[in-house]
């Protein structure tokens, strides 16, 4: 059950690491700089429609060419826009959607952020944690249902040190379905981390356990509205400790990295282009960018009342995650169920990779309205008190599949690359001239198979089915498609299990 433990000992002796930053580090971010590039006039068709062509070619954009893509509002570029990143994603990413969920672990925070239903001046939040048995009683549920990729969520409190992390990770890779005993397989097989900046050997701690990407959301690039969101005297008022999280994190042999905003607290085009600047400086720090961008927009949260300056349409929406598609080609985009189905649906095509689907937000939410055979008792508190947000797409992970499926995309739980090392540099050399598609393509299906004949309803195996026939029918590579067929007939005849390249 949602563990709210007696003090013991231990606890008192834990800390925040300290707040030294790495080396080397400067404050990339000018906010002069950007602004000026947001004031600008509408460009002239031409030079918008050369930098989309220039984005075409997969060469990422200078933050002084995404500026000129923003300025751009006219309908009919907008409209090439939308068509350029569509056309991008299919070159770089194909079809495929990767899938995942969050696990919420613990909701303590010291940190006042004035958006957040965590914050520690909400007095109505049921603070709690999840303890390994409860944390394994949550994995299980996400198991149960097929999903193999999570990423775990931690408050920032020093009970959430990089070994009460590293434990964490661990539960979840030990704990595994049994066919004969929960009449179907089950595991986890990467597990991401959203949790604070660490110190670099903090983070190497946690490196330890194998685990995938690391996020740190910077939620807003621009100075005075992250010091008017975060208390100057909390952890995460720190605008320099959170922005060097990632480069002390690479330090520590992390070279899978997610970033993000969370648009909605200034400017949405002054937070495009910080997401953009802190892609090249990683890139050009590092010799890697980041593996994903986040843009989750401000949703209502219980004890928070937001400044409806900043907050971003739908259609402004659309036109961000578009271009930012076409600025940082290679990355992976995720987009969370913080929005509506109904809007999901649409932006998928303008350049998404990833998405979450089954999601609950609250502590202890997957086992209380799972599988009956793991619920636990519901605290008393309602799960608004237990919740960072609201969330906009409550539909079941098989209700997006089948929804994608229909729609023309392939689902894929493919863990592939990060076990077989294809991570940071590594991953750029495949990426970079389209030899991925020949590895995630042929993983995606076997593990859409394995997904269709362990956990799909009828209807969605049915429409899953045609959808790899289709996509077995679109490789041109002889060998790999008798590769290909023989382990989908492995996996569904003889019941192999993670067979992958």
């Amino acid at each position: 059950m949602i563990q709210t433990p007696a003090k013991p000992q231990a606890v008192t002796k834990l800390r925040l690491p300290p707040m030294d930053t790495s080396a080397g580090f400067r404050d990339f971010i000018d906010d002069a700089k950007i602004e000026s590039l947001i004031g600008r006039p509408a460009p002239d068709p031409v030079w918008v429609r050369e930098i989309i062509a220039k984005a075409l070619t997969k060469t990422p954009l200078a933050v002084e060419e995404t500026a000129v893509l923003l300025a751009a509002d006219q309908p009919e570029l907008v409209e090439e826009m939308f068509s350029a990143a569509r056309s991008l994603k299919e070159t770089v990413y194909g079809n495929r959607i990767v899938l995942f969920a969050p696990i919420y672990v613990g909701n303590r925070c010291v940190n006042d952020c004035t958006y957040c239903g965590f914050r520690s001046t909400n007095k109505d939040a049921q603070r709690s944690e999840l303890d390994s048995a409860a944390l394994a009683r949550q994995v299980r549920a996400l198991e149960s249902v097929g999903h193999k990729r999570t990423i775990l969520v931690f408050g920032e409190h020093p009970r959430y040190d990089p070994a009460f992390i590293a434990e964490s990770v661990r539960t979840v890779y030990a704990t595994k379905l049994d066919p004969k005993v929960d009449g179907r397989p089950g595991e986890i097989r990467r597990v991401n981390i959203n949790a604070a900046p660490q110190d670099v050997e903090g983070f190497k701690i946690i490196k330890e356990e194998g685990i995938g990407t690391f996020q740190i959301f910077q939620e807003t690039y621009h100075h005075g509205a992250y010091a008017k969101a975060h208390g100057a005297k909390t952890r995460k008022g720190d605008y320099a400790w959170r922005l060097d999280g990632l480069s002390r994190a690479f330090e520590a042999g992390i070279d899978d990295l997610g970033i993000g905003a969370l648009f909605g607290l200034a400017d949405w085009r002054f937070d495009v282009l910080g997401l953009v600047t802190h892609a090249a400086y990683l890139k050009d720090r590092h010799g890697v960018g980041p593996h994903t961008i986040s843009f989750p927009r401000l949703k209502a949260a219980q004890g928070v009342e937001h400044d409806p300056k900043n907050l971003v349409s739908d259609h402004d929406f659309k036109r961000l995650v578009a271009i930012l598609r076409l600025s940082v080609p290679y990355t992976g985009m995720i987009l969370t169920a913080r929005e509506s189905a109904e809007l999901r649906n649409e932006i998928l095509g303008f350049g998404v990779s990833q998405i979450d689907a089954g999601t609950k937000i609250d502590l202890g939410g997957y086992v209380e309205e799972g599988d009956a055979q793991v619920m636990v008792q519901k605290p008393k508190a309602g799960k608004e008190s237990r919740q960072q947000f609201e969330l906009g797409d409550n539909r079941t992970l098989d209700e997006v599949i089948q929804h994608l499926t229909s729609n023309g995309y392939l689902p894929s739980f493919c863990t592939a690359c990060y076990r077989a090392g294809r991570t940071g540099e590594v991953f750029m050399e495949y990426a970079i001239p389209g030899f991925i598609q020949k590895l995630c393509t042929p993983n995606a299906l076997t593990t859409f198979q394995e997904f269709l004949c362990d956990y799909a309803t009828p209807e969605t195996r049915a429409s899953g089915e045609r959808m790899i026939a289709s996509e077995l029918a679109k490789v041109v590579d002889v060998k790999l498609k008798e590769s290909i067929r023989t382990r989908l007939v492995q996996i569904t005849a003889e019941k192999a299990r993670d067979l992958y390249w």
